[in-house]
C-alpha cells in the first residue's frame, strides 16, 4: 500500500470509527439566508421538528440565521429530554473563522456540543460522518458541500449514503436535471438520491430510513437499498395514512416477500410499480410546466433584448 492509499484508508477507517456510535445521524446543508419566499423557512421548520420526532441527532453548519437556524430551532423546539439529561443533541461544526463572527443568540446559546475545525476542509469530513445526509435549499455554500459530497462518494473517500434532495417549492428542479444529464452523458456515477417534495414525504422517508437502515452496511447495499427505497416510496406516500403507518407498510412488503402467494406477491408488485409510474408521470408534467416557464422568461428576455438593439439602431447622435 502506497502512501496516498494509507491516507485514504486512514480516513474511511476514522469515518467508520466515530461513525459507530449509538443513534442516527442526520447532516442538514442549506442555506444561511431565508430566501425570497416564506415556504422556506416554514419547511425547514418542519424539517426539524421530524428531525426531532424521529429521535435522530442533527449535524449542520452552526447558524442560526436562514434556513439553517430555522431547522435547529425545530429540532430545539420539538425534542423531548431524555432520562440521561440530555436537552437535544445537535452537533454544530464550523470553522475558527466563522466561529468569531457568531454572537450568541436564543439558539445557538442552546447548543452545547460545538465542533470548531481548522480549515473548510476538516469541517467538511466531520460533518460527512452522520448516516445519511438533507440538502435544504440554500447558496453556493449549500452546492459546494452536495459536489464535494459526491466526489467523497464517487471516488471513495466515503461509503455511500442516503441523500435527500429536500425540494420545497421545486428548488432543486434544474439541478436534478443537470446530474441526470451529467450521469447519462457518461461523466458522472448515478448518485441514490431521494427527492422530496414537502415535510409529509420527508416525515415518510424519514421514517422508512430509520424502519431499514442499518450501519455498517456495503457500499453496494447501501446503494441499492437506497434505490429501492426511491422506487417503492410513491407507494408508501400512496399509501401512509391514519389508518396504515409506514411501519405497518414494511411489515407488509416483507410479510409478502417471505409467506405471500405467487398472485399475492405479483399483486403487490403491481401496485408498487403503479404508484412509481403515477409519481413519475407526474414529475415529467412539472418538468413541462417548468419548462414552459423557463421558455417564458427566455422569450421575456429576448423581446427585452431586441427592443433594445432596434433602439440603439434608431438612435442618431446630433
Amino acid at each position: 500500500m502506497d502512501k496516498k492509499e494509507s491516507v485514504t484508508q486512514q480516513v474511511v477507517d476514522k469515518f467508520v470509527e466515530e461513525n459507530a456510535e449509538d443513534g442516527l445521524r442526520v447532516f442538514v446543508a442549506g442555506g444561511a439566508r431565508s430566501g425570497n419566499n416564506k415556504i422556506y423557512i416554514e419547511e425547514a421548520y418542519r424539517l426539524g421538528q421530524q428531525i426531532a420526532a424521529m429521535e435522530f441527532k442533527l449535524d449542520f453548519g452552526l447558524s442560526s440565521s436562514g434556513i439553517m437556524g430555522a431547522v435547529a430551532k425545530g429540532v430545539l423546539d420539538c425534542w423531548r429530554p431524555k432520562k440521561d439529561g440530555i436537552k437535544h443533541k445537535i452537533k454544530g461544526v464550523t470553522t475558527k473563522e466563522y466561529y468569531g463572527l457568531y454572537e450568541t443568540d436564543e439558539i445557538l446559546g442552546q447548543i452545547e456540543d460545538v465542533i470548531v475545525a481548522q480549515t473548510l476542509e476538516e469541517r467538511k469530513r466531520k460533518l460527512l460522518n452522520a448516516d445519511f445526509i438533507v440538502f435544504a435549499p440554500g447558496g453556493v455554500g449549500t452546492l459546494d458541500e452536495l459536489a464535494y459530497d459526491c466526489v467523497a462518494m464517487q471516488d471513495g473517500f466515503l461509503q455511500i449514503k442516503p441523500f435527500i434532495l429536500y425540494n420545497i417549492n421545486g428548488y432543486f428542479h434544474h439541478l436534478v436535471e443537470y446530474l441526470k444529464s451529467m450521469s447519462a452523458e457518461g461523466f458522472a456515477d448515478p448518485m441514490p438520491f431521494i427527492v422530496v417534495d414537502n415535510s409529509e414525504e420527508l416525515g415518510i422517508v424519514f421514517r422508512m430510513l430509520k424502519k431499514r437502515y442499518r450501519k455498517g452496511n456495503t457500499t453496494q447495499e447501501v446503494y441499492a437499498s437506497t434505490r429501492q427505497l426511491i422506487y417503492e416510496l410513491p407507494y408508501f406516500v400512496k399509501n401512509t395514512g391514519p389508518d396504515c403507518t409506514v411501519d405497518d407498510l414494511c411489515d407488509k412488503i416483507k410479510d409478502n416477500s417471505y409467506h405471500g402467494t405467487s398472485e399475492e406477491r405479483q399483486e403487490l408488485a403491481n401496485d408498487i410499480e403503479r404508484a412509481y409510474l403515477e409519481k413519475e408521470i407526474e414529475r415529467m408534467y412539472e418538468r413541462l410546466a417548468q419548462t414552459g416557464k423557463d421558455t417564458g422568461i427566455v422569450s421575456d428576455k429576448l423581446s427585452i433584448l431586441k427592443k433594445r438593439k432596434q433602439e440603439n439602431y434608431n438612435f442618431c447622435p446630433l
